[in-house]
């Protein structure tokens, strides 16, 4: 199984646990004295192109996002399949994602920006670099130690808790878009076949013909 298919895998297991979490909260929602729900706001006018930032203010830093640019495309680099992860602006989706004022997201964001300090912190402990300058081998070498958090040294646990949430968003991202439906194989609302309407002989028994 390679890199693309073994992150589809994780994403549908990712989404079952979500719809667990999902009724265990609208179960514990209607127990009395649960608090009430503030909503979300209004929803945007689907008309209007919006850029990143304009519904609330952004979190990365400019060295921050092109750390998490790399980052993406260490885990769902270009292939024959589709291209890069960061090529279809998946770290900005990232910074969206953290900085939305809704409930856990902030704790998201800590998770993100700490993750991202750690990553250049080790990066410059092994290399003497940035994450972002490092060559391929290098970013995977880092990346090995913490992309699985039950098999990770102890002193890498905190980072590979952080590579796990990454990965998700990584993988969140991308295939919500039109290239990663593709490499999924989602068609989506489209014709299949062409339609020529009823057949003659049904509009004649309905007397339309």
């Amino acid at each position: 199984m390679d890199r693309r298919d073994a992150i589809k895998w994780m994403l549908t297991a990712a989404a079952s646990v979500a719809v667990f979490e999902r009724d265990a909260l609208a179960a514990a929602a209607t127990k009395p004295g649960a608090p009430a729900a503030t909503g979300y706001g209004t929803d945007p006018d689907l008309i209007k192109t919006y850029k990143p930032g304009d519904f609330w203010p952004l979190t990365f830093t400019e060295a921050q996002r092109a750390t998490a640019a790399a980052l993406c495309d260490v885990i769902i680099p270009a292939d024959a399949r589709g291209p890069s992860a960061s090529s279809v602006n998946v770290h900005d989706f990232i910074d969206e994602w953290i900085s939305a004022p809704y409930p856990g997201h902030d704790a998201d964001r800590r998770t993100v920006i700490e993750g991202l300090g750690w990553l250049n912190a080790e990066a410059q402990k092994r290399f003497s670099n940035d994450f972002v300058n490092l060559v391929a081998r290098q970013r995977n070498a880092i990346c090995d130690d913490i992309c699985y958090a039950p098999k990770a040294k102890p002193e890498f646990r905190e980072a590979a808790q952080f590579f796990k949430k990454f990965r998700d968003l990584t993988a969140g991202g991308y295939y919500t878009t039109p290239e990663g439906m593709k490499d999924i194989g989602y068609v989506g609302n489209v014709p299949l076949a062409t339609f020529d309407g009823p057949p003659p002989e049904v509009l004649k028994k309905l007397g339309l013909a």
